[in-house]
């Protein structure tokens, strides 16, 4: 997703079946400044059938993996081909490696645990904007380790931005990415403009045929690319 003015509110939706937790999440979603409420759903179909026929695209998709129905991981790829653009960030209880890294794989811009705290949970949605992917440090420093062990301690294979073709300064915008800086911050660290960082965030979502910030970090730190 595109970072957005910061007076522009998010059109954001919700998808949680269970009937209490989306109440809450209505209720915070529906008050908090910077954001736009576009409706809850208890299962995936419904969320994806107001998706297809919304008159104004969708900014972000908050959404739990175990739902009815459809898994969350599913509805994430098919939400990604109904509208690519779409930010999907999921908030689940899970936090297992492998269930992170399927997620991510899938298309999902953010992972969340709902333990997260309202302000905090809110904070990290609106990082979106800023062309952020969400993760919470109890599931990155998961994920990190178990790439680190998948990979093992050594590595005879030749690096991956060889193979990719990746030019000298997409290699230094994806570190940034990997690093956790979002659009801005990576452009400031770099020296160059916004419009520059997204076209080389483009170039690499080509070569490394992901989606997403938080596919292509995974793929980053998965096969060493940096």
């Amino acid at each position: 997703m595109s970072p957005r003015l910061h007076d522009v509110p998010l059109r954001v939706a919700a998808v949680e079946d269970n009937g209490r937790y989306r109440a809450s999440l209505e209720t915070l979603l529906s008050h908090a400044p910077g954001f736009q409420l576009i409706g809850t759903f208890d299962a995936a179909p419904p969320a994806l059938a107001a998706l297809t026929g919304a008159a104004l695209p969708w900014d972000l998709i908050v959404m739990d993996l175990e739902l009815p129905g459809m898994s969350g991981v599913e509805a994430i790829r098919r939400v990604k081909e109904v509208s690519p653009r779409t930010a999907i960030v999921v908030l689940t209880v899970f936090e297992d490696p492998a269930t992170v890294l399927e997620a991510i794989c899938s298309g999902a811009d953010g992972y969340l645990l709902k333990r997260t705290p309202a302000e905090q949970l809110l904070a990290e949605l609106r990082s979106i904007v800023e062309g952020h992917s969400p993760l919470s440090s109890a599931v990155a420093r998961t994920v990190l380790e178990f790439v680190r062990q998948a990979g093992g301690p050594t590595t005879t294979a030749p690096p991956g931005p060889s193979r990719l073709d990746l030019s000298d300064r997409e290699q230094e915008v994806l570190r940034c990415l990997v690093d956790g800086l979002g659009y801005k911050q990576t452009a400031e660290r770099l020296e160059v403009s916004l419009d520059t960082v997204r076209t080389y965030i483009r170039r690499i979502y080509g070569k490394l045929q992901v989606h997403s910030v938080a596919e292509a970090v995974s793929r980053a730190v998965r096969e060493r690319l940096v």
